[in-house]
């Protein structure tokens, strides 16, 4: 009786290879799902605002943060770090928030002529 046992050998590696890819095939979008930076010792500098602190690791943007009043900057921190409505802000700051939103507003539209600036 003959023997098959090298293709049956043969077809196991195959069904055990499909669906395999080779890391160096795959993209740089699909490479970058599959791992992860630490950023440990990156430089991310802290606002506190309301008693919470707040990281920014953009230097471009933190310097550029630093340069706006107390008020302006805790309603930006609020609004995008924290992620606050402009009604809970308003009800933080005792503020009417047609009053924030037009300080979010305006402040936003500093920010990005200082960001364009330094480019």
């Amino acid at each position: 009786m003959y023997s098959h046992t090298a293709r049956t050998h043969y077809d196991k590696l195959r069904k055990r290879g499909d669906g395999v890819t080779v890391f160096s095939e795959l993209s740089y979008q699909e490479q970058s799902k599959l791992a992860s930076t630490d950023n440990y010792f990156a430089d991310e500098y802290t606002f506190k605002v309301l008693g919470e602190n707040v990281g920014v690791s953009d230097y471009d943007l933190a310097d550029a943060l630093n340069e706006l009043p107390s008020d302006k900057l805790e309603i930006i921190l609020l609004a995008y770090f924290l992620d606050m409505t402009d009604k809970e802000i308003a009800n933080l700051l005792n503020m009417a928030r047609r009053t924030v939103a037009y300080r979010r507003k305006r402040t936003l539209q500093d920010l990005k002529r200082h960001l364009e600036s330094e480019d």
